[in-house]
């Protein structure tokens, strides 16, 4: 289902064959750049060119551009691909050196990349660091990495993105076109795709987004690996799918899917300061997901930590009469969130549905920071034939573990789950289908959920210090279902999903 998302790493594939430049290159496939060269010198290591945007004019397919140490402020536009025969073309920093590409002074048009790759194929960006590229403009939106058209076999991979801002003063009523990227693949064409996408290892931070997103996959993307990144201290969403937004000029290829979010560290994402939310709210909009699935489908939510955002992760649509489908979200941490740990349906009744998605072996604790009672699943408008099994919950202070307060909810499952508030079972608030339920017993008894959940401590070894694991006596140790069909095989750490006589409830096994 996922066009050999392993094999994305590997970078090799079928592609068209980039022309030859007109113009002499070093031996080899091997070319530099550095600050004190030349764009006249031969792109050797002793005569380098001066800037990124001459060799990415005239470098062939399989050509390595190593950037020597030093700020590089120029925008940087790659139009050129590798290819399946020769191999990826590949920019990254020297060795150990400090490579930056800095927008400073840099004006932005319309939606634009200080790094921006338009259209290609077999192309590598590693290593680099990506900064300082801001606008005071409405409708100009600068991106750190900018992905857009069609390709495929495009790795994004060790790069350091900060400080891209869209600093415009929202006004009147008016709050949109106040926006920016961290980075953004954009699958703008149909049927082509950009597919066989590799983002990892990036670190993105201090971004000023608007109604944006730190890292953003939107419209016609159909297989993709987000693994291993590091995103953190923004002011609107950490990673978001998107689908249902005309970014793909055909409805029926306009959805990001067949994707994988892995492994990735998501923290310190709110929009509690963010003016294009309006005007400031009590206790803040807390609108920014963590995660966010947004209209996406046939996509794995996997081994993530998400914490101290306003919403851990959210599977959902903001489209009426779309749906967010297809989509696990299993084995991930997700804890000291200040509206809910997970999400998933409309926001309202004017917007689409969560279908046919799981949730499954996550650890869910003491979300609802703020108090406004959402608890550690929110289930909203329009949910259908969704499962939510093995996951741990344990409420905040509020005591909320489960609230819905839409009747629009059907075919859904919840079992094998573990529930727990320190105010003991008597305590715990569940609302499903606007009906409210004191306490456990009362909850199973009125809605038919979770006939073999339970209600206990599930006894970690250290949550206040933000460790999950399960002490050998606790009683989510091989009290899950074992459904192999949606478990998956590892854990939270990359351990076997099964070691006992049955699978744990929640992320570690």
């Amino acid at each position: 289902m996922f066009k050999a998302i392993l094999g994305l790493l590997l970078i090799f594939g079928v592609g068209g064959e980039a022309v030859q430049p007109p113009t002499a290159f070093a031996a080899g496939d091997e070319y530099y750049v550095a600050t004190t060269g030349s764009d006249s010198n031969a792109g050797t290591s002793s005569a380098p060119w001066k800037t990124l945007q001459h060799a990415a004019d005239v470098v062939p397919a399989g050509s390595t551009v190593y950037v020597r140490s030093g700020v590089y402020n120029e925008k940087l536009k790659i139009t050129r691909s590798g290819s399946a025969s020769a191999g990826p073309i590949v920019f990254t920093s020297y060795g150990t050196e400090s490579a930056i590409i800095d927008g400073t002074g840099l004006s932005v048009s319309g939606s634009q990349g200080l790094v921006e790759l338009d259209d290609v194929s077999y192309m590598t960006v590693q290593g680099l660091e990506i900064r300082n590229f801001t606008t005071s403009s409405k409708n100009a939106v600068p991106i750190g990495i900018y992905v857009h058209g069609a390709g495929g076999f495009i790795t994004l991979a060790d790069n350091k993105i900060h400080d891209i801002k869209n600093t415009a003063t929202p006004s009147g009523s008016d709050l949109l076109g106040r926006d920016a990227h961290g980075l953004a693949v954009y699958g703008t064409k149909a049927p082509a795709s950009i597919h066989d996408l590799t983002i990892s290892g990036n670190e993105l931070y201090n971004l000023v987004l608007g109604s944006s997103e730190s890292l953003v996959i939107n419209g016609n993307v159909d297989g993709f690996a987000v693994t291993d990144n590091l995103i953190h201290d923004n002011d609107n969403i950490g990673i978001d799918l998107i689908g249902f937004e005309e970014t793909a000029p055909d409805a029926n290829y306009d959805q990001a899917r067949n994707g994988l979010v892995k492994g990735n560290r998501v923290y310190n994402i709110s929009s509690n300061n963010n003016p294009s939310y309006g005007k400031k709210l009590p206790n803040g909009s807390n609108a920014a997901g963590g995660i966010y699935v947004d209209g996406g489908k046939d996509s794995i939510i996997e081994q993530n930590y998400s914490y101290n955002n306003d919403i851990g992760v959210e599977i959902a649509s903001e489209h009426a009469g779309r749906a967010t489908s297809n989509i696990t979200v299993r084995s991930n941490v997700i804890y000291n969130n200040r509206l809910t740990g997970i999400a998933m349906g409309g926001y309202d009744t004017e917007r689409g549905s969560t279908e046919n998605c799981i949730i499954v072996n996550n650890t869910v604790y003491k979300n609802d920071t703020v108090g406004d009672g959402s608890g550690q699943l929110y289930v909203q408008f329009d949910t259908k034939n969704n499962v939510i099994k093995n996951n741990i919950f344990v409420a905040s202070d509020t005591d909320v573990l489960i609230y819905n307060e839409y009747t629009q909810n059907a075919g859904n499952i919840l079992d094998y789950n573990l529930y727990f508030t320190s105010g003991g079972s008597s305590e715990a608030s569940f609302t499903w289908k606007n009906q409210d339920y004191w306490g456990f017993s009362d909850y199973q008894a009125g809605t038919g959920n979770d006939a073999h959940s339970l209600f206990v401590d599930p006894q970690f070894v250290n949550a206040a210090a933000g460790n999950f694991h399960l002490k050998s006596s606790s009683p989510a140790i091989d009290a899950g279902d074992t459904d192999t069909a949606i478990i998956g095989t590892v854990d939270i750490d990359g351990d076997p999903r099964v070691q006992g006589a049955a699978v744990n409830i929640g992320a570690d096994e």
